[in-house]
């Protein structure tokens, strides 16, 4: 009988689908680039069709946390939540709403969040409102890596509730204070859950060398005059050695064989991800934004080396690692994400598994069923097979009409169960054409 697993949950931002070696992402001038979530990818399980419930940060962490999907709730209409909305009562995760941390932890296990919240701020939200009992992290979507501050310029690293001012480069501090959250916890008589919510790769484009960046970008955190590719990868390394101090401190609580640690993304990459061979990425419902990278690692339950595609979304995984912990969802609450234990039992087994996208910038929506793909942007409606064409070039609309209709209607069908998208919804764009040539 395999005792209650310890589960670590980390999540990069903004990561394309090709950025790590496991994906078939190229080496960088330095060497490898994700060495530690290869190796975590080929001793346990990688999965070819996982998306993200948004291709947008802080809607993705609404579905997330809940387990159902987002647009059931006000605050995941904002495209993304921004700091403008500091103060507000409504654009966040309401407290009284059950999380996935909130039922794990009246269920015994121990619960904390390293890394990015972005699911509104106090005094109506925040992690220790949510679920968690400890919290270390900033609250925004986006901060510098140095001087720990948002994009309007104000500081926003806390410990619990307190701001907390420290020295160092941000994705370290998190992998640190992971490390010592595992050494703590581990083999104590009580599991812990432990969200390692990463703001790598995420701008502004600066390494552990780059301090003298921060000033330059303390009016403008998109950085929209600097990085480039192996900034950017050398950003993915930081983020992928951290995570390999953490598996080393599991290894030495001797706790690593039930520890289910999962690996994935917010959405799909930003300017300087590699999505190949998808096309798009953050803001778009095509491939390029919304599949990511999913990595299952548990030795006690998944078979290493394995590879599944299953199709499933963040959601799903909020819904396993519940099922994974024998802990039931909240009655008045039933999830939308289904259990994938099946799956990392016997990577052979499969099951039906339609999924569901709106996005108010720019009117889109996607449907995935089966093989095929709805898809929606700017009034336009698409039909693609994707297991023949990734790439969503070859438009199937006006040879198959009647399965355009079908999944047409099926959209309609599964929009009409959620609320609509309020007229006050927001869409923040950091940039635009004017700014750099559209993909």
């Amino acid at each position: 009988m395999i005792q209650r697993p310890n589960i670590i949950f980390i999540v990069a931002d903004d990561l394309g689908f090709a950025d790590l070696g496991c994906y078939g992402g190229r080496d960088a001038a330095f060497g490898p680039v994700s060495p530690v979530l290869d190796g975590l990818a080929a001793r346990g399980m990688r999965f070819t069709d996982g998306y993200a419930n948004s291709p947008v940060c802080s809607p993705t962490r609404f579905a997330l946390m809940t387990a159902r999907y987002q647009y059931r709730l006000r605050g995941a209409a904002e495209e993304p939540i921004n700091s403008k909305s500091r103060g507000s009562a409504t654009l966040g995760l309401p407290p009284e709403h059950p999380t996935l941390p909130s039922l794990l932890r009246a269920a015994g296990y121990r619960t904390a969040l390293v890394g990015k919240w972005h699911l509104g701020y106090p005094p109506a939200f925040g992690p220790l409102r949510s679920g968690y009992e400890e919290f270390f992290g900033p609250l925004s979507g986006g901060v510098d890596y140095f001087t720990h501050c948002d994009s309007r310029g104000t500081h926003d690293l806390y410990s619990g509730d307190e701001e907390k001012a420290e020295h160092g480069y941000l994705t370290d501090l998190f992998s640190q204070r992971a490390v010592d959250y595992v050494e703590r916890m581990g083999g104590q008589e009580a599991p812990f859950f432990l969200s390692l919510h990463y703001t790598a790769p995420h701008w502004p484009w600066e390494t552990r060398d780059d301090a003298d960046v921060a000033p330059q970008v303390s009016d403008n955190l998109f950085h929209l005059d600097g990085g480039n590719i192996e900034t950017y990868r050398r950003m993915l390394h930081h983020m992928d050695e951290g995570i390999g101090w953490v598996m080393a401190a599991l290894e030495k609580k001797g706790i690593v064989d039930n520890t289910l640690v999962v690996f994935t993304s917010d959405n799909g990459g930003e300017r300087f991800s590699d999505n190949w061979p998808l096309v798009g990425g953050k803001m778009d419902l095509t491939e390029g934004g919304i599949r990511v990278p999913w990595i299952a690692h548990w030795p006690a339950m998944v078979p290493p080396g394995s590879e599944s595609a299953q199709h499933c979304m963040t959601m799903d995984w909020s819904a396993t690692m519940l099922d994974a912990a024998g802990v039931p969802p909240d009655a008045a609450f039933p999830p939308d994400g289904i259990s994938l234990l099946p799956v990392l039992r016997d990577p052979a087994a499969r099951f039906p598994r339609s999924l569901h996208w709106r996005m108010n910038h720019r009117d889109q929506r996607a449907l995935r069923d089966g093989d095929w793909k709805y898809l929606r942007v700017d009034g336009n409606d698409y039909l693609f097979n994707i297991p023949a064409d990734a790439r969503e070039r070859a438009n199937r609309a006006r040879r198959e009409p009647e399965r355009l209709a079908a999944m047409r209607a099926d959209w309609e069908a599964w929009n009409a169960t959620m609320p609509p998208i309020p007229s006050d919804a927001t869409v923040s764009l950091g940039y635009s054409a004017k700014d750099m040539p559209q993909r």
